[in-house]
C-alpha cells in the first residue's frame, strides 16, 4: 500500500478550500487546537507551580469519583451498605469527593490571586468557576443517596427550601429515583463536559504567566513566536 504524503502548506490550502461541514470543522479545530498545543512536549518553567499541582489533583480525584461512582451505581445501595468491599468503595468515593473540593478550592484561590483571566483567558476562568458550582450540586445529590437517616433529614430540609423558592415542583429531592438519575447521569456529564472544556481552553491559550513576569521575558516571547518554552515541568 502506498502512503501519499501531503505538504503542510498543501494541507492548509486544502482545509481553506473545504466545501463540506466536516472539512470546515476539521480546519477550525486544527486552527484553534493544533496537535502541538493539545499535547505539548515542553512547558514554560512557571508551570512548575503548586497552583497547577492542585489543578491536576482535582482532575485525578474526579477520575476516581467517576470510576467508583460507576461501581456503586451498578451494585446498588444494599451492596455498599452490607458488603465490606462495597463499604470500602463507598468510602473511597466519599474521600475522593472531599479531596476534589479541597484541590479545586485551593486551585481557584491561587488562580484568583494570579489574575488568571488575563490575556484573553476569561472563559478559562469562567469554566473553572462553573465546574465548582455544578460540582456542589452534584455533591448535594450524592448526600441524598446515602439511604440513611442523614440523607432523609437533608432531603426533607432541602425540600422545604426548594418549595419556598418554587423549584420543588420539578426538582423533588425526596424522590430517590429522580435524584439517582441527576447524580449518576446528568450532573456527572455536566461536570465532565465543563472540566474537559476548561482543560482544552488552557491548552488553547496556554498557562497564565506570573504577574511579575516582564514583557521581554524570553519564554513569553518564544511562546508568542510559536515556539515552546525552554523550561520543563
Amino acid at each position: 500500500m502506498t502512503v501519499r504524503s501531503t505538504p503542510a502548506h498543501g494541507l492548509q490550502a486544502e482545509e481553506s478550500d473545504a466545501h463540506t461541514w466536516t472539512g470546515k470543522a476539521r480546519g477550525w479545530l486544527l486552527g484553534k487546537l493544533p496537535p502541538d498545543k493539545l499535547l505539548p512536549e515542553d512547558q514554560p518553567s512557571f508551570v512548575a507551580s503548586w497552583a497547577y499541582v492542585f489543578g491536576m489533583g482535582a482532575v485525578a480525584s474526579l477520575l476516581w469519583i467517576i470510576i467508583s461512582g460507576v461501581v456503586l451505581g451498578l451494585n446498588g445501595p444494599q451492596w455498599y451498605h452490607v458488603s465490606s468491599l462495597g463499604s470500602f468503595v463507598n468510602s473511597t468515593h466519599l474521600w475522593s469527593v472531599e479531596l476534589f473540593f479541597i484541590f479545586m478550592v485551593v486551585h481557584l484561590w491561587l488562580k484568583f490571586w494570579m489574575a488568571a483571566w488575563r490575556g484573553g483567558r476569561a472563559l478559562t476562568w469562567i469554566t473553572g468557576m462553573l465546574s465548582f458550582i455544578v460540582s456542589i450540586v452534584a455533591a448535594f445529590t450524592g448526600y441524598l443517596l446515602q439511604t440513611n437517616f442523614d440523607s432523609q433529614w437533608i432531603a426533607f430540609e432541602a425540600k422545604d427550601a426548594l418549595n419556598a423558592v418554587g423549584a420543588g415542583a420539578w426538582f423533588n429531592v425526596a424522590n430517590f429515583g429522580q435524584i439517582f438519575v441527576w447524580h449518576i447521569t446528568l450532573l456527572p456529564l455536566a461536570v465532565g463536559a465543563v472540566v474537559v472544556l476548561h482543560v482544552l481552553l488552557v491548552r488553547v491559550h496556554g498557562v497564565v504567566p506570573p504577574l511579575e513576569a516582564a514583557e521581554g521575558d524570553a519564554q513569553l516571547a518564544g511562546k508568542r513566536g510559536g515556539t515552546a518554552g525552554q523550561g520543563t515541568q
